[in-house]
């Protein structure tokens, strides 16, 4: 089974941070300029996290121009499988 998050959309946390959805990383786009896998935010910015994020345990990408995030649901092999097909360099191999 995959990564799970409740579903408790517009949640706020104490850090001041807002979810605002859980996103399978195959829905994800990846964008070169950022070297980080993408989805729109509906601020008009992009939720960003990087593979080597992902490689470390990290499953929350979030927005620079907003207090939203977004849990991206993942499995490990996922992430192994990205750093193979993506023409990028990093450690998350």
């Amino acid at each position: 089974p995959r990564s799970y998050w409740p579903s408790h959309h517009q949640h706020t946390y104490t850090n001041g941070m807002t979810f605002h959805d859980e996103v399978d990383i195959d829905e994800m786009d990846w964008n070169d300029e950022l070297k980080a896998l993408t989805y729109q935010c509906p601020c008009g910015d992009l939720f960003a996290i990087t593979l080597d994020e992902l490689a470390d345990g990290e499953d929350i990408a979030r927005c620079p121009s907003c207090s939203l995030y977004v849990v991206v649901v993942y499995e490990p092999e996922d992430v192994k499988r990205l750093t193979q097909t993506l023409p990028i360099h990093c450690a998350a191999a």
